[in-house]
């Protein structure tokens, strides 16, 4: 391809995208408020006690990462991977989750509320003591997902110890 018409490319993809769009996040990027991690391979990563709120995480995969503690509000997170990992007293209080995949995650204590986690897998995920007020779970799978403790969807409602796949 020629210099003018790679200048040209460049110049209409540049016309074509949103006003502060980015070709590509960055996944060097260290962890702050607001991170674009979009499209990012972070598998076990320690972002313990991390603040990331209002990230973009968007089919990012964070398998095995630990997330203790870490602030996640209003993260935009869809089709993101957390299976395996640790979440616990995490703070996701309206993050959108949908399709995000907590297979086998440890979510002990973490704040959901808000969240909207429909289509979410939860297959064998830890949500004991949870907070899940009005979280969305419409297709959520929640099959051997541990709920004992777990405050439910309604904000009154806690799961009886030994919940295990439905609130009880």
């Amino acid at each position: 391809m020629s210099l003018p018409a790679l200048k040209l490319l460049l110049a209409l993809g540049a016309t074509l995208l949103p006003q502060g769009a980015a070709w590509a996040a960055d996944c060097s990027a260290p962890p702050g408020p607001g991170v674009d991690w979009q499209r990012c391979l972070l598998d076990s990563r320690d972002l313990a006690g991390a603040d990331l709120t209002g990230a973009d995480l968007r089919e990012t995969s964070l398998a095995r990462a630990k997330l203790d503690r870490a602030a996640l509000a209003r993260v935009t997170a869809s089709n993101v991977r957390f299976g395996h990992a640790s979440l616990r007293g995490a703070d996701l209080t309206e993050a959108e989750l949908v399709r995000a995949d907590f297979t086998r995650a440890k979510l002990e204590g973490a704040k959901l509320r808000g969240a909207d986690l429909r289509l979410a897998k939860f297959f064998g995920a830890d949500l004991r003591h949870a907070d899940l007020t009005a979280a969305r779970l419409e297709g959520a799978d929640l099959l051997r997902a541990q709920l004992g403790g777990a405050r439910w969807t309604d904000g009154t409602s806690i799961c009886a110890p030994g919940s295990i796949g439905t609130c009880q």
